[in-house]
Order: C-alpha cells, then structure tokens, then sequence
C-alpha cells in the first residue's frame, strides 16, 4: 500500500512482477423484490473445514455455516441457488454421503428463507430458491459394466439422488452421468433411463447436457460423439415430456449450438445458458428469444449479474447488456482451459471477498490453478467491481503471494 492507494505485486508469467492498483469498490444494490425479467441460478461451491484432512481422497467434511451463509448471500442479491453440482465439486472430492446431506441443509435453509417472504424472496418457492443435481456419483465408476446391467445400476443410483432431492424440497436437476456414458451402447440407453426418471418425477426437470471441457468421461453422450446427432437425441427427449420438463441447462460454450437448440424447444421449457464464456449475448437475446441462466460464474459475479438482472426488469436492457459484458474477461479467465478447474477460481474469490475463512477446497482443488493464474483472477475481480473491500483482499492477495515466493 502507498499512501491511499491500494496496490498489490501481482507476478508475470514470464518472470518478474507488476504492480497493480485498485479500483474503487462498485456500490452494488440488493433488489427490493422478486427478480423477474429472466430465472437466473448461480451454481454455488462449498467450503470446507479448514481443520479438515481437505486432500484429494479424503471424505469431504463441509464448514457448513460457511457453505450455507454463502447460498443466503446469493438469494439477498435476488438469485436462486444450483446446488450439489459440479461447481459444488461433484465427482471431484464431494462425496456422495456429503452431497446428501448438503441437499438436506440446503433445501431447510430454502424453507426457511422462503417462509420469511421478504424481499428479494418474497412470494418464492424453495423450488425457486434452489435447485439441485441428482446423478449416479455414488457408484463405483470402475464397478459399472458396459451394457444392460451398467444402464440399470445408473438408472438405480439416479432414483436414489433424485428422491433425495425432491425429499428435500428443492427442483431436481438430472445431471449428466459418467456412468450412464460408460454403460449405455447408444441413444435408446439414454432415452430409455431418462424418459423413466422423468415419468417418476413428481415435479417438473432440469436436464443438464455437459460438454467434455467440464468433464472428459462424458464423451459421447446422448449416444454420439456427434453434435448435431446427440442434438437430435436430446430434442427427441425433451419433446416427448414437455410437460415435466422445467427447463434444460447446456454447458457447451457454443453459443451457436445454444441458439439453435433454444428455437427449437417446445414452449414452456426453458434454456437455461451454462455457457460461462457467452453468457452476456445469451442472457440479452436477439430480441425474439433469450437464455435464462444457470452459471457457475453466476456464483463469483453475483453482486453484477444481480444489478444486470434487476436492469432487465426495469427495462434497461443495454445497461444490463454492458454490466454483464463487463464480466466477460473475468468469466473467460476462470473458465479457461482446463475448464473443470474453473471451481478454484470461484473459490479464490469466495476467499478474497472474507466469505471463508482460508483458501482451501473439498480434495485439495485450491492447487487446480497456478499463481499467475489466480493473481489474473484477482486483477479482473477488481476491474469488475466484485472485491467488495478491497482492503481485505489486499491483505489476503498479499499474504497468498508471499507465501507462494512473490515477495511483496
């Protein structure tokens, strides 16, 4: 620090050290009611207890008054919660036993929120409040066989998560299983599990469709490795249950793909954007459709996607347009290849923002990324206004660093 001036040396790829100064903290404001103009989820990660045995294997044990105020923060700034998702590390360190009762504790907190009716909440379901995934994670990859007995084993574990789920209270997303695609011999796999777990369901769907970027065991779902052909297979799907189908989120980063399969949903279901890199054009529209939302990113710029949400009910659509753009950067940084590392980005955040108490994650993820790259995630937190005391972040950046050898 020089003077008022807050500044940090943030170390350069090739060697060597800059040095970065901070903005002034955005003012963002709290919305007084319901956002409306678009349904908006923030994909939320948990956080761990610091004292924990948090390396890669270990069972996870949650702080949970962290991982809960943390989902309370996103629903204050007028957006739903996707819980017990990837963002929340599933299939890298949550276990099945932990993500369980995250869903528990989550889908109360949601009953208690909603009850309240205040606010950004009021008059919201807990299936508006917070969504959550059921997939087969619970299995023993390596344990399922290819062919018929793989496909009923995923179809089991499916129907344990999704009745934990709507046990709990909160919208059922089926996620998309690394089992099933290991087992399934092609689209009438899919078909067959799915429309089964759609007719159970006793509330309307989430489908989630996510691309190998998010997670390589994936490869070939839907029945092809073929784009367009899995396209097919899933709008098949969707048509044939429209009726108990709330929506359908795609993480592809394509928002070409994204377009074309939003025309072509039936009326009433929803596309949710899981595209973290295009989100800004996707939740805009092109003046006849646009994306709902459904982001991981969503959890790291909540104060700005919030205020570009509220933008949109007020009828300002190129000022909501322009703060979601100026998000961008800081969305593509995060998201950066290896993508499914993008969780530590989120974190470091978390961590940076005092909402917990150390950088570390579920498995040991905090070293998923480099010190350049978390120091780059630091530089654009701040130029989009999302340090919300920067002098806290200074002396946590600070501290990281000189732990790490960048001396400051």
């Amino acid at each position: 620090m020089t003077g008022a001036r807050l500044e940090v040396s943030l170390p350069e790829s090739g060697g060597g050290v800059r040095r970065h100064e901070l903005g002034a903290p955005y003012e963002w404001c709290r919305p007084e009611a319901p956002i409306r103009a678009r349904k908006a989820y923030a994909a939320a990660h948990v956080v761990p207890l610091m004292g924990a045995d948090n390396t890669p294997g270990a069972p996870a044990n949650l702080d949970w008054e962290s991982t809960l105020a943390f989902r309370r923060e996103l629903w204050s700034y007028g957006l739903g919660v996707a819980d017990a998702m990837d963002t929340a590390q599933r299939g890298m360190g949550l276990d099945w036993e932990a993500t369980r009762e995250l869903i528990q504790r989550v889908g109360a907190e949601a009953k208690t929120v909603a009850n309240a009716r205040s606010g950004a909440t009021a008059g919201l379901s807990v299936r508006d409040l917070v969504a959550c995934g059921a997939g087969t994670d619970q299995l023993e990859l390596e344990a399922v066989p290819a062919g018929a007995v793989g496909v009923a084993m995923a179809l089991d574990a499916y129907r344990e998560q999704l009745a934990a789920v709507e046990e709990s209270g909160p919208k059922a997303i089926i996620m998309a299983s690394r089992a099933l695609a290991r087992a399934a011999a092609g689209p009438d796999d899919y078909l067959r599990v799915y429309s089964t777990l759609i007719g159970e369901a006793k509330e309307p769907v989430v489908l989630h469709w996510l691309g190998t970027m998010f997670d390589p065991a994936l490869k070939g779902y839907w029945g092809s490795e073929d784009i367009p052909a899995a396209t097919r297979t899933f709008l098949d799907l969707v048509h044939a249950h429209a009726d108990k189908i709330d929506g359908v989120k795609v993480s592809l980063l394509d928002a070409e793909h994204e377009k074309s399969l939003r025309a072509e949903l039936p009326s009433g279901v929803r596309l949710y954007t899981g595209d973290d890199f295009n989100y800004p054009e996707l939740i805009h529209g092109d003046g006849e459709r646009q994306s709902d939302a459904l982001l991981g990113i969503f959890a790291a710029i909540y104060p700005a996607a919030s205020a570009a949400l509220q933008a949109y009910d007020d009828g300002r659509g190129e000022e909501a347009r322009a703060i979601l753009d100026s998000t961008r950067d800081l969305g593509r940084h995060i998201f950066s290849a290896p993508t499914f590392y993008y969780k530590t980005g989120i974190a470091f955040i978390a961590w940076l923002n005092g909402q917990q108490p150390g950088f570390q994650m579920v498995g040991g993820l905090q070293s998923g990324r480099s010190v350049v790259h978390l120091a780059r995630t630091f530089e654009l937190a701040d130029r989009a206004g999302l340090l919300r005391d920067p002098e806290l972040a200074v002396r946590r950046m600070s501290a990281y660093l000189d732990v790490n050898g960048v001396a400051q």
